[in-house]
């Protein structure tokens, strides 16, 4: 097993890995990756996967945010996403790239490291407070689009 900066080669398993993830947002992801290999993307700054025989198995996105929950810093790196194929759970695949995105930030001088969750995905929650994230708060987050 390998953590590694992510490549060009592992764009397919990356896109896949984010459609399980995140299922209703599949037409975004190609653009969304295509984005980031292009260096125009404003939520990636660095992505890490977590690789069996290099075949990427688990990724984490990372960005640098202006402003997360619970910081008083004005700019927090953040995860963005955070996943691992089901088969390769319990395997400490998903506490190495969470120990990669401590060291990323550490390296750039930061002192904490924000991420979130959706409020009922019970196994991220849990897996957050395992590895030492502390809960800041619970929000329902809205959103209206404005017509002129």
């Amino acid at each position: 097993m390998l953590i590694r900066e992510i490549n060009l080669r592992d764009l397919d398993r990356w896109s896949k890995m984010r459609s399980a993830l995140w299922p209703n947002s599949e037409d975004a992801h190609l653009t969304d990756i295509k984005g980031y290999f292009e260096g125009k993307s404003v939520d990636i700054d660095l992505v890490y996967v977590a690789t069996v025989n290099d075949n990427a198995v688990g990724f984490i996105e990372l960005n640098i945010r202006e402003f997360a929950e619970g910081s008083r810093r004005p700019r927090v790196p953040y995860v963005e996403a955070w996943y691992v194929e089901p088969e390769y759970r319990g395997m400490n695949y998903g506490k190495l790239l969470m120990r990669k995105a401590e060291s990323w930030a550490l390296e750039r001088g930061y002192s904490e490291l924000a991420s979130d969750t959706e409020i009922d995905n019970h196994q991220s929650i849990a897996m957050h407070a395992h590895l030492g994230f502390e809960e800041t708060e619970r929000i329902v987050c809205f959103l209206k689009k404005l017509r002129s």
